[in-house]
């Protein structure tokens, strides 16, 4: 049965939430009364369709559906999550709560994305506390994973951990604190890095765009990865974090920071700072920034993933989760049907993957093309432990056909076929297709080989006996069009 998640608030947090929601296949409302708000929620839910389906190598569960009741009452009811998204302000969340505590679920979750409040002053007020948490998201909502769960003695265990686990199906990194204190981890971590920031422009030591450019390709790049303790560990060498602490401790003592002075915002620095900031992003607009913004995050979180470290582990572990619900077997015996094509790609095209005429460039066909092989290497027993013990396949030949083009977000899927199997020899015909478009074909040639002689070897009895048994059953279908009369021999 489809989830039901109320979204109360529609600005940037909470449409970045919705299309979180949305787009992981839970139906979304969402309570605003401002009359922009529909526009707004629709403008990022259209900007998560492209940026968000791409970001993973698995297609994402269907979309559910979007409404916007008029009564806040009408959205909460029923619903399995509540995700509170207004201002800032203690006394509107905790008079929000009680407006709608009466029409919500007892069972159902009731969290804030605030970024400083904590649960218990969320919570002073409530008839019902143990059912308020803050769920504090980081801007795309739709995008970075982390979401900071922060909960108090009056939560139930069993409700902090029902709300983890919601926010890891939607693909999320939910982090708990330990306990409650104001602003939680990151935002005390930015806050830090903001007031020397405001400093260094306000004493005229750096502009905003040198200050940006020092963060972006300098530390930036590495907490990207790895964050501030292990970046130091690294940087004490040998000795690790116990030598770097050793040698460069005393520096925290030098007068170098300004962490507990905030500079005064007169219209001076104000004026300064936002002139310095509109010059920096040139012609672009706040739209072109963050449609900029997306391209470049899913490029970085798709780069660590096939590192399979740090936000890119997160995607990994979450499409691990997602084959058998897009329709992709993990193992020989998920195959239901040995005798059709078998799915091995199911996933949308991503933001990095478009050319210079917009749409999927050639090289990304053979990629997908690539994958869909490896996924039917893995489905006979190929798989990493067998590689490692030394036998694998070799391509020897392909043939690509290139019939139409596909677009960023578009939805994708590639259909198998064992033409051939057996012996040294593995004979494979793919499917590119959007939708009912046949976007392209591909025929791959593998030689199994042994890893220490480079040379192809007869190949175990199991694998043989699964690759035949799937072309027996396919070679019942109708030939493919475009199928080469003898690929791998000579012309």
């Amino acid at each position: 049965m489809t989830r039901v998640v109320a979204i109360i608030g529609g600005g940037v947090i909470g449409a970045g939430w919705a299309a979180r929601f949305l787009l992981n296949g839970w139906d979304v409302r969402v309570f605003d009364p401002e009359p922009a708000a529909q526009d707004r929620v629709r403008e990022v839910i259209n900007r998560a369709r492209l940026a968000l389906p791409g970001l993973g190598e698995v297609a994402l569960p269907e979309e559910g559906d979007l409404s916007f009741p008029r009564l806040m009452s009408e959205a909460v009811r029923d619903a399995d999550w509540v995700q509170e998204s207004v201002p800032e302000r203690i006394e509107l969340k905790q008079t929000l709560y009680r407006a709608i505590q009466g029409h919500m679920a007892e069972g159902a979750i009731l969290a804030s994305s605030t970024s400083g409040f904590t649960p218990s002053e969320l919570q002073a007020q409530s008839a019902r506390p143990d059912q308020i948490i803050v769920a504090h998201p980081f801007n795309p909502v739709y995008l970075l994973p982390l979401v900071e769960i922060v909960a108090s003695q009056a939560n139930p265990s069993a409700l902090v951990e029902r709300a983890q686990d919601i926010l890891s199906e939607l693909g999320m990194a939910p982090l708990k604190i330990r306990g409650e204190v104001p602003a939680h981890i990151a935002d005390r971590l930015l806050e830090a890095v903001w007031r020397e920031a405001l400093w260094l422009v306000k004493d005229g030591v750096a502009s905003t765009s040198e200050v940006d450019d020092a963060i972006r390709l300098g530390f930036g790049l590495r907490w990207a990865q790895m964050g501030l303790f292990e970046t130091y560990r690294i940087a004490g060498g040998e000795g690790g974090m116990a030598h770097f602490l050793q040698q460069f401790g005393p520096a925290l003592q030098w007068p170098w920071s300004k962490l507990t002075d905030v500079p005064t915002m007169d219209d001076s620095l104000v004026q300064t700072i936002a002139s310095q900031s509109d010059a920096q992003s040139g012609d672009l607009t706040i739209a072109e920034l963050e449609a900029q913004r997306d391209k470049n995050l899913v490029a970085v979180i798709r780069a660590l993933g096939w590192q399979d470290w740090g936000a890119g582990k997160v995607q990994n572990e979450v499409d691990a989760t997602r084959l058998d619900g897009a329709g992709v077997p993990v193992r020989f015996n998920d195959i239901i049907d040995l005798g059709a094509p078998v799915r091995t790609i199911n996933r949308a095209v991503p933001l990095d993957w478009l050319d210079y005429n917009g749409h999927m460039t050639e090289a990304r066909y053979l990629d997908v093309f690539g994958n869909a092989t490896d996924r039917m290497m893995t489905l006979v027993g190929c798989d990493r432990a067998y590689i490692e013990n030394g036998q694998s396949f070799f391509t020897v030949e392909t043939h690509i056909r290139h019939l139409d083009e596909v677009r960023a977000g578009a939805p994708i899927r590639v259909e198998t076929r064992v033409i051939s199997g057996g012996g040294k020899k593995m004979h494979l015909w793919h499917e590119l297709r959007s939708d009912d478009r046949l976007l392209a074909t591909a025929e791959h040639m593998l030689l199994h080989v042994d890893l220490e002689t480079r040379r192809s070897a007869q190949m175990p009895a199991m694998l043989e006996e699964r690759l035949k048994s799937l072309a027996e059953a396919q070679g019942k279908l109708p030939p493919p069009d475009g199928l080469a009369r003898a690929i791998g021999d000579p012309a």
